[in-house]
């Protein structure tokens, strides 16, 4: 299902226009998505705002394929944040819900496909069912290599830096002298995992929300007004072409290589 891009756009459409210029040698090692506008594109249609949250989960399967198809080794998708608590517990539950319902769903297409589930964030307070689901899927996905798809649920980045900082104290090995970007690194939920290369934020919404604070010191960002629902392959094609025509310095007065 995943092999290639061949029979998964069109001959001649726009989507077969962009991905000619997209160089399949440098696509981003991890690509990691705000899911922003659920809620509007709901209220724009007069819907409750969990149609938007139910609408999404097509767009999820859709950039989850076509990231697969493109080579991309990790895509985190910012699925609830530690500041979405404050919305509505009907809404809360209702995407509890939803979660649930496409992790028992999905997770067979993951198998198939050689997709590892990975969970960022605190564990604690998540709905026990939801939790028991997320540890299935996560045991019966932990040996697949082809993509990592990470989902960040009850996740703050400062809480994350936190975290990290609360397990090198317990932990009680490192030293001051010990403590370089790497190892710290190696303290965080996303231990393991490449730096995201590009960031893309849905909605039109130009902040980063809390998300990813320390690993995207040096990403990409790519913003687009399309709200989360209405996102598709066409704009994932968009963000990764964006990224390819950007010279990535690193501090550096000459390009990456």
């Amino acid at each position: 299902m995943f092999k290639d891009l061949d029979g998964f756009i069109a001959p001649g459409s726009e989507e077969e226009r962009i991905v000619r210029q997209i160089d399949l040698r440098r696509v981003p090692a991890h690509v990691a998505v705000i899911m922003d506008g659920n809620g509007r594109w709901a209220q724009s249609r007069k819907l409750p705002r969990i149609e938007g949250h139910r609408a999404g989960i097509k767009s999820v399967q859709e950039i989850v394929e076509t990231s697969a198809r493109l080579g991309v080794q990790a895509l985190t998708l910012y699925a609830f944040s530690k500041e979405n608590w404050k919305r509505p517990k009907r809404e809360i539950a209702a995407v509890f819900r939803l979660l649930e319902q496409y992790l028992k769903k999905e997770y067979r297409v993951m198998i198939e496909n050689d997709l590892k589930l990975r969970v960022l964030g605190q564990r604690d307070g998540l709905p026990e069912s939801v939790l028991k689901e997320l540890d299935r899927v996560e045991r019966l996905t932990r040996d697949n290599s082809r993509m990592v798809v990470a989902l960040a649920l009850n996740y703050g980045g400062r809480t994350e830096i936190l975290d990290a900082v609360k397990a090198i104290l317990a932990d009680g090995r490192v030293t001051a002298a010990d403590l370089r970007e790497d190892v710290f690194s190696g303290y965080l939920y996303t231990a393991g995992l490449p730096d995201p290369d590009l960031v893309i934020r849905t909605s039109g919404e130009l902040r980063v929300s809390n998300f990813l604070l320390w690993q995207i010191a040096y990403a990409e960002i790519w913003t687009t007004p399309t709200f989360w629902p209405d996102f598709r392959r066409r704009d994932f094609f968009q963000a990764v072409l964006e990224f390819q025509k950007r010279e990535r310095r690193f501090g550096d007065v000459r390009p990456s290589r």
